[in-house]
């Protein structure tokens, strides 16, 4: 049967797949655009399927806080290639899925793939996007924080994003937050404090630190004294509270906060990098 352009339009501008597809798609449904919508979903399916092995290495990480600046979520979703993560429309499409799950104060990747966006559920609308674009998709991270303050911090080029949440709330707080959130995007902790790294990450660093001091000579009575010493320039370089504030390397983070208000510390961070 014949198809209009109007019609390959609309189903376009409904679907956002390209114009032959489309056309295909209402010639395949012979011009029933809920069929042929559900032909192109069902082609994004085949799509996703085939491309399932793919790598997904590239993509964008998006963090972003409710109004009120009491919670705070943070997602990285994939794709194949550089040219598809800088589109604008990708870039909604994520920022989309960050917001159902902001709404929904999803924990999880899992718990937002079921979230309801447009109509379809995420993974579905995941799906659909892989029709569209003809690459590999996958929603690989979902985080959030709640705290009496979260501040996100966006990198430029949305590679690396971070949530940090604070005990105390205000402007004042909700700024250093922001130095904070930068700190953690650039300088990447391993944990908030000394007490969050893994032992097994301590001992690796006491055995690496004796080994370093024996071949450089010291004696080996000494070798466990010294590898405390560079333990703790580990944790100061290594911990969020203990490092350098990027802003000012003469006083740590802890100091910092403190100066800002008594007492004020973060309870908890989050960064999500595409490397």
């Amino acid at each position: 049967m014949k198809i209009t352009a109007a019609e390959v339009n609309n189903l376009r501008k409904i679907t956002g797949a390209g114009m032959m597809d489309c056309k295909k798609a209402l010639v395949e449904a012979e011009g029933d655009t809920e069929k042929a919508i559900e032909i192109l979903r069902k082609k994004g399916q085949k799509v996703a399927a085939k491309r399932g092995d793919n790598q997904a290495s590239e993509g964008l990480s998006i963090a972003m806080t409710n109004g009120e600046g009491t919670n705070g979520v943070i997602v990285k979703v994939n794709c194949e290639t550089d040219f598809v993560a800088k589109n604008s429309d990708f870039y909604s499409f994520v920022e989309g899925i960050a917001k159902v799950a902001l709404e929904n104060n999803a924990q999880s990747a899992d718990h937002a793939k079921g979230l309801i966006m447009n109509g379809l559920s995420v993974e579905e609308s995941i799906t659909d996007q892989i029709g569209k674009i003809g690459e590999k998709i996958e929603l690989s991270a979902v985080n959030s924080i709640d705290a009496d303050t979260v501040v996100a911090y966006n990198h430029p080029g949305n590679q690396v994003a971070s949530l940090v949440g604070l005990n105390k709330a205000g402007n004042e707080v909700s700024e250093a937050g922001r130095d904070i959130a930068m700190q953690v995007a650039a300088m990447n902790p391993v944990a908030l404090n000394r007490d969050g790294v893994p032992q097994e990450v301590i001992d690796k660093e006491i055995e690496i630190g004796k080994d370093l001091a024996i071949k450089e000579g010291k004696p080996e009575e000494l070798a466990g004294k010294i590898a405390q010493g560079r333990l703790n320039k580990f944790f100061k370089e290594n911990t969020l509270l203990e490092q350098e504030f990027i802003k000012d390397n003469k006083q740590s983070v802890s100091k910092y906060l403190d100066s800002i208000s008594k007492g004020l510390s973060v309870t908890e961070y989050i960064r999500m990098s595409l490397s």
